[in-house]
């Protein structure tokens, strides 16, 4: 990296200390948080994105979920679940069960690979989280949880 590129890279660094842009903040600090996730479960070897594992997370809780189901709780359209879905039952993650009484539909059911790979991710999503809350107090924590969810309440879409 050349002189210049770090003097640009420090600049931005402080300029970003003080900057009040909150819709950014946002933005870059989840893009973050799901690349440095993501970068975790990999080296764990657990074969699950971030993303994945939300779907799986899902499944257990109630399987045989519909792919619109699936979109709905993730605000996701149904290209992107279905790209997610394809993308899990090729390595025998989840698999498709036609849907009594639609043709046009699918229940998605987790396998028990599937749940051998979420056991796995869970883990490495607790320890993130830790990660995540350490040098904060449970003050600190509590008001940020608030702030998320009052942003969640009264950002979503009507």
């Amino acid at each position: 990296m050349s002189f210049d590129q770090k003097t640009n890279l420090v600049h931005e660094r402080d300029f970003m200390k003080s900057d009040d842009r909150l819709i950014y903040l946002l933005s870059v600090a989840q893009q973050t948080m799901k690349e440095y996730t993501n970068t975790a479960l990999s080296r764990a070897g657990v074969e699950l994105t971030m993303t994945q594992a939300g779907i799986l997370f899902l499944l257990k809780r109630k399987d045989m979920r519909t792919m619109s189901e699936l979109g709905e709780v993730f605000d996701i359209d149904n290209s992107a679940v279905t790209r997610l879905v394809d993308r899990l039952e090729k390595n025998g993650i989840v698999e498709r069960h036609p849907a009594p009484g639609d043709r046009r539909s699918f229940l998605i059911h987790m396998t028990p690979k599937g749940l051998e790979s979420l056991e796995k991710a869970k883990k490495i999503i607790m320890a993130v989280n830790e990660e995540l809350r350490r040098g904060f107090t449970p003050e600190e924590v509590e008001s940020y949880k608030k702030i998320l969810k009052s942003i969640l309440e009264r950002f979503k879409a009507r």
